[in-house]
Protein backbone atom coordinates (compact mmCIF):
# COMPACT_ATOMS: atom_id res chain seq x y z
CA UNK A 1 0.00 0.00 0.00
CA UNK A 2 -0.30 2.29 -1.93
CA UNK A 3 -0.96 0.16 -5.02
CA UNK A 4 -1.71 1.05 -8.64
CA UNK A 5 -5.03 2.90 -8.05
CA UNK A 6 -3.60 4.96 -5.20
CA UNK A 7 -0.45 5.96 -7.10
CA UNK A 8 -2.51 6.76 -10.21
CA UNK A 9 -4.69 9.01 -8.04
CA UNK A 10 -1.65 10.85 -6.67
CA UNK A 11 -0.21 11.41 -10.16
CA UNK A 12 -3.54 12.76 -11.41
CA UNK A 13 -3.80 15.08 -8.40
CA UNK A 14 -0.26 16.39 -8.90
CA UNK A 15 -1.09 17.18 -12.51
CA UNK A 16 -4.33 18.88 -11.52
CA UNK A 17 -2.46 20.93 -8.92
CA UNK A 18 -0.19 22.33 -11.63
CA UNK A 19 3.11 20.63 -10.81
CA UNK A 20 4.00 20.17 -14.49
CA UNK A 21 5.89 23.26 -15.60
CA UNK A 22 6.94 24.29 -12.10
CA UNK A 23 10.63 24.79 -11.34
CA UNK A 24 12.41 23.68 -8.16
CA UNK A 25 14.01 26.68 -6.45
CA UNK A 26 15.42 24.78 -3.50
CA UNK A 27 15.39 21.17 -2.27
CA UNK A 28 15.79 20.07 1.34
CA UNK A 29 16.13 16.51 2.64
CA UNK A 30 15.54 15.91 6.35
CA UNK A 31 15.98 12.12 6.30
CA UNK A 32 19.01 11.35 4.07
CA UNK A 33 18.24 7.63 3.68
CA UNK A 34 15.08 8.60 1.80
CA UNK A 35 17.31 9.31 -1.22
CA UNK A 36 18.30 5.99 -2.77
CA UNK A 37 20.65 7.10 -5.56
CA UNK A 38 23.02 9.65 -4.03
CA UNK A 39 23.74 11.61 -0.89
CA UNK A 40 21.07 14.03 0.28
CA UNK A 41 23.33 16.98 -0.56
CA UNK A 42 23.98 15.73 -4.08
CA UNK A 43 20.26 15.18 -4.60
CA UNK A 44 19.41 18.68 -3.38
CA UNK A 45 21.98 20.31 -5.63
CA UNK A 46 20.87 18.27 -8.65
CA UNK A 47 17.18 19.10 -8.14
CA UNK A 48 17.59 22.85 -7.79
CA UNK A 49 16.69 24.60 -11.03
CA UNK A 50 14.99 21.58 -12.55
CA UNK A 51 11.53 21.90 -14.06
CA UNK A 52 8.86 19.21 -13.96
CA UNK A 53 8.28 18.41 -17.64
CA UNK A 54 5.93 15.42 -17.35
CA UNK A 55 4.28 13.19 -14.73
CA UNK A 56 3.24 9.58 -15.11
CA UNK A 57 2.97 6.30 -13.22
CA UNK A 58 4.79 3.01 -13.75
CA UNK A 59 3.75 0.13 -11.48
CA UNK A 60 3.78 1.68 -7.99
CA UNK A 61 6.22 4.46 -8.90
CA UNK A 62 5.47 8.14 -9.50
CA UNK A 63 7.61 9.08 -12.52
CA UNK A 64 8.60 12.71 -13.09
CA UNK A 65 10.51 13.69 -16.22
CA UNK A 66 12.77 16.67 -15.54
CA UNK A 67 13.92 19.46 -17.84
CA UNK A 68 17.55 18.25 -17.88
CA UNK A 69 16.53 14.81 -19.17
CA UNK A 70 16.80 13.03 -15.86
CA UNK A 71 13.94 11.17 -14.23
CA UNK A 72 12.71 11.32 -10.64
CA UNK A 73 11.04 8.21 -9.26
CA UNK A 74 9.12 8.26 -5.99
CA UNK A 75 7.97 5.04 -4.32
CA UNK A 76 5.51 5.79 -1.51
CA UNK A 77 5.79 2.34 0.10
CA UNK A 78 3.64 1.94 3.24
CA UNK A 79 2.94 5.45 4.52
CA UNK A 80 4.28 8.01 2.04
CA UNK A 81 2.18 10.86 0.71
CA UNK A 82 2.72 14.17 -1.07
CA UNK A 83 1.15 17.50 -0.20
CA UNK A 84 1.45 21.14 -1.19
CA UNK A 85 2.04 23.77 1.48
CA UNK A 86 2.72 27.50 1.45
CA UNK A 87 6.40 28.14 1.96
CA UNK A 88 5.89 29.71 5.38
CA UNK A 89 3.96 26.75 6.84
CA UNK A 90 5.87 25.08 9.72
CA UNK A 91 7.28 21.70 8.74
CA UNK A 92 5.65 18.57 10.12
CA UNK A 93 8.40 16.34 11.68
CA UNK A 94 7.32 13.51 9.35
CA UNK A 95 7.89 15.65 6.22
CA UNK A 96 11.26 14.35 5.06
CA UNK A 97 11.72 15.87 1.57
CA UNK A 98 10.69 19.44 0.73
CA UNK A 99 10.84 21.03 -2.73
CA UNK A 100 10.35 24.81 -2.85
CA UNK A 101 8.72 25.65 -6.19
CA UNK A 102 8.86 28.84 -8.21
CA UNK A 103 5.24 29.71 -7.36
CA UNK A 104 6.11 29.90 -3.63
CA UNK A 105 4.48 26.58 -2.85
CA UNK A 106 6.34 23.66 -1.33
CA UNK A 107 5.84 20.06 -2.40
CA UNK A 108 6.40 18.07 0.77
CA UNK A 109 6.85 14.33 1.15
CA UNK A 110 5.43 12.98 4.39
CA UNK A 111 6.27 9.43 5.53
CA UNK A 112 5.89 8.48 9.22
CA UNK A 113 7.47 5.04 8.77
CA UNK A 114 10.25 6.30 6.45
CA UNK A 115 10.00 3.33 4.07
CA UNK A 116 9.51 5.42 0.91
CA UNK A 117 12.38 6.05 -1.50
CA UNK A 118 13.31 8.75 -4.05
CA UNK A 119 15.48 7.92 -7.08
CA UNK A 120 17.10 10.55 -9.32
CA UNK A 121 18.32 8.75 -12.44
CA UNK A 122 19.80 9.56 -15.84
CA UNK A 123 17.77 6.65 -17.22
CA UNK A 124 14.69 5.53 -15.25
CA UNK A 125 14.78 2.19 -17.05
CA UNK A 126 17.63 1.26 -14.72
CA UNK A 127 14.91 0.87 -12.09
CA UNK A 128 11.81 0.23 -14.20
CA UNK A 129 13.18 -2.06 -16.90
CA UNK A 130 12.53 -5.29 -15.02
CA UNK A 131 8.87 -4.60 -14.32
CA UNK A 132 6.05 -6.61 -15.84
CA UNK A 133 3.28 -5.27 -18.07
CA UNK A 134 0.80 -2.62 -16.96
CA UNK A 135 -2.52 -4.39 -16.34
CA UNK A 136 -4.65 -1.46 -17.53
CA UNK A 137 -2.64 -0.79 -20.69
CA UNK A 138 -4.30 -1.56 -24.05
CA UNK A 139 -1.59 -4.12 -24.85
CA UNK A 140 -2.37 -6.19 -21.77
CA UNK A 141 -4.81 -8.78 -23.11
CA UNK A 142 -6.15 -12.10 -21.89
CA UNK A 143 -3.91 -13.85 -24.42
CA UNK A 144 -0.88 -12.04 -23.06
CA UNK A 145 -1.77 -13.09 -19.52
CA UNK A 146 -2.12 -16.69 -20.74
CA UNK A 147 1.35 -16.53 -22.27
CA UNK A 148 2.83 -15.06 -19.10
CA UNK A 149 1.24 -17.73 -16.89
CA UNK A 150 2.07 -20.61 -19.24
CA UNK A 151 4.61 -22.90 -17.62
CA UNK A 152 4.56 -21.08 -14.29
CA UNK A 153 4.53 -23.10 -11.11
CA UNK A 154 3.83 -22.29 -7.49
CA UNK A 155 1.12 -20.43 -5.63
CA UNK A 156 -1.06 -18.02 -7.59
CA UNK A 157 -1.25 -15.16 -5.08
CA UNK A 158 2.50 -14.49 -4.64
CA UNK A 159 2.89 -14.76 -8.42
CA UNK A 160 0.35 -11.94 -8.86
CA UNK A 161 2.19 -9.89 -6.24
CA UNK A 162 5.48 -10.24 -8.15
CA UNK A 163 6.09 -6.89 -9.88
CA UNK A 164 8.16 -8.61 -12.59
CA UNK A 165 5.03 -10.62 -13.50
CA UNK A 166 2.37 -7.88 -13.50
CA UNK A 167 3.16 -4.32 -12.42
CA UNK A 168 1.15 -2.42 -9.83
CA UNK A 169 -0.82 -5.15 -8.08
CA UNK A 170 -0.60 -5.45 -4.30
CA UNK A 171 -2.28 -7.33 -1.49
CA UNK A 172 -5.59 -5.45 -1.61
CA UNK A 173 -6.39 -5.74 -5.30
CA UNK A 174 -5.04 -9.29 -5.63
CA UNK A 175 -7.45 -10.48 -2.93
CA UNK A 176 -10.29 -8.61 -4.60
CA UNK A 177 -9.45 -9.94 -8.09
CA UNK A 178 -9.14 -13.55 -6.95
CA UNK A 179 -12.56 -13.36 -5.27
CA UNK A 180 -14.09 -11.82 -8.38
CA UNK A 181 -12.57 -14.57 -10.54
CA UNK A 182 -13.63 -17.31 -8.10
CA UNK A 183 -10.05 -18.54 -7.70
CA UNK A 184 -8.47 -19.76 -4.47
CA UNK A 185 -5.31 -17.74 -3.76
CA UNK A 186 -3.34 -20.94 -3.11
CA UNK A 187 -4.21 -22.39 -6.52
CA UNK A 188 -1.27 -23.66 -8.51
CA UNK A 189 -0.62 -21.30 -11.42
CA UNK A 190 -0.12 -24.25 -13.77
CA UNK A 191 -3.58 -25.62 -12.84
CA UNK A 192 -5.43 -22.65 -14.38
CA UNK A 193 -7.59 -23.42 -17.38
CA UNK A 194 -8.08 -20.98 -20.26
CA UNK A 195 -11.43 -20.04 -18.69
CA UNK A 196 -9.72 -19.44 -15.33
CA UNK A 197 -7.14 -17.15 -16.93
CA UNK A 198 -9.86 -15.26 -18.79
CA UNK A 199 -11.81 -14.75 -15.56
CA UNK A 200 -8.65 -13.61 -13.77
CA UNK A 201 -7.80 -11.15 -16.55
CA UNK A 202 -11.24 -9.57 -16.43
CA UNK A 203 -11.20 -9.45 -12.64
CA UNK A 204 -7.79 -7.75 -12.42
CA UNK A 205 -8.83 -4.98 -14.80
CA UNK A 206 -12.25 -4.64 -13.16
CA UNK A 207 -10.98 -4.17 -9.59
CA UNK A 208 -8.16 -1.82 -10.66
CA UNK A 209 -10.48 0.35 -12.74
CA UNK A 210 -12.93 0.49 -9.85
CA UNK A 211 -10.05 1.46 -7.54
CA UNK A 212 -8.94 4.28 -9.84
CA UNK A 213 -12.52 5.58 -10.19
CA UNK A 214 -12.83 5.55 -6.39
CA UNK A 215 -9.55 7.51 -6.00
CA UNK A 216 -7.83 4.61 -4.25
CA UNK A 217 -8.41 3.08 -0.84
CA UNK A 218 -8.01 4.79 2.56
CA UNK A 219 -8.08 2.12 5.26
CA UNK A 220 -8.92 3.61 8.64
CA UNK A 221 -8.37 7.24 9.58
CA UNK A 222 -4.85 7.28 11.02
CA UNK A 223 -2.29 9.61 9.47
CA UNK A 224 -0.25 6.59 8.34
CA UNK A 225 -3.03 5.50 5.96
CA UNK A 226 -3.38 6.55 2.33
CA UNK A 227 -4.36 10.15 1.64
CA UNK A 228 -3.95 11.70 -1.76
CA UNK A 229 -2.62 15.19 -2.45
CA UNK A 230 -4.49 17.70 -0.32
CA UNK A 231 -5.40 15.11 2.32
CA UNK A 232 -8.21 13.58 0.26
CA UNK A 233 -9.38 10.09 1.27
CA UNK A 234 -10.13 7.39 -1.26
CA UNK A 235 -13.43 5.46 -1.42
CA UNK A 236 -12.38 2.10 -2.87
CA UNK A 237 -12.68 0.40 0.52
CA UNK A 238 -16.44 1.03 0.45
CA UNK A 239 -16.73 -1.51 -2.37
CA UNK A 240 -14.37 -4.22 -1.12
CA UNK A 241 -15.82 -7.73 -1.32
CA UNK A 242 -13.31 -9.61 0.85
CA UNK A 243 -10.32 -7.47 1.84
CA UNK A 244 -10.42 -6.77 5.60
CA UNK A 245 -13.97 -8.14 5.81
CA UNK A 246 -13.13 -11.15 7.99
CA UNK A 247 -16.30 -12.67 9.43
CA UNK A 248 -18.63 -10.57 7.28
CA UNK A 249 -20.91 -12.29 4.75
CA UNK A 250 -19.64 -12.93 1.23
CA UNK A 251 -21.57 -10.66 -1.18
CA UNK A 252 -22.28 -13.68 -3.42
CA UNK A 253 -23.08 -16.59 -1.10
CA UNK A 254 -23.29 -15.02 2.41
CA UNK A 255 -20.63 -17.39 3.81
CA UNK A 256 -18.40 -15.58 6.35
CA UNK A 257 -15.18 -14.25 4.81
CA UNK A 258 -12.07 -15.94 6.15
CA UNK A 259 -8.55 -14.66 6.71
CA UNK A 260 -5.45 -16.80 6.32
CA UNK A 261 -1.76 -16.19 5.60
CA UNK A 262 -0.26 -17.18 2.25
CA UNK A 263 3.39 -16.49 1.45
CA UNK A 264 3.57 -14.32 4.57
CA UNK A 265 0.76 -12.07 3.40
CA UNK A 266 -2.61 -11.67 5.11
CA UNK A 267 -5.17 -13.08 2.66
CA UNK A 268 -8.96 -12.74 2.58
CA UNK A 269 -11.24 -15.13 0.74
CA UNK A 270 -14.63 -16.81 0.61
CA UNK A 271 -14.22 -20.55 1.34
CA UNK A 272 -17.27 -21.37 -0.81
CA UNK A 273 -16.87 -19.07 -3.83
CA UNK A 274 -13.11 -19.73 -3.91
CA UNK A 275 -13.27 -23.46 -3.21
CA UNK A 276 -10.00 -25.14 -2.28
CA UNK A 277 -9.85 -27.96 -4.87
CA UNK A 278 -7.06 -30.04 -3.31
CA UNK A 279 -5.91 -31.38 -6.65
CA UNK A 280 -5.27 -27.87 -7.96
CA UNK A 281 -3.64 -26.26 -4.93
CA UNK A 282 0.08 -25.64 -4.88
CA UNK A 283 1.90 -27.40 -2.03
CA UNK A 284 2.48 -25.28 1.09
CA UNK A 285 5.71 -23.32 0.93
CA UNK A 286 7.89 -21.66 3.51
CA UNK A 287 5.96 -18.77 5.01
CA UNK A 288 2.51 -20.31 4.36
CA UNK A 289 0.19 -21.44 7.10
CA UNK A 290 -3.52 -22.03 7.32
Amino acid sequence: MPELPEVETVVNDLRDAGLVGRRVVKARVHWPRMIATSSAKQFSRAMEGQQFAELSRRAKYIVASLSNGQGLLIHLRMTGNLRFRDSGTPRDPHEHVVLLLDDDRELRYRDPRKFGRWYLLDDVQEKLGGLGPEPLAPGFTADRLRRIISGRRGILKPLLLNQAFIAGLGNIYVDEALWDAGLHPQRSAESLSDDDVGALYRAIRKVLRRGVRSLGASLGKAQTNFYSVGGRRGRAQDGFKVFRRTGEPCPRCKTPIERTVIAQRGTHLCPVCQVADVGKLAPPQAGWRA
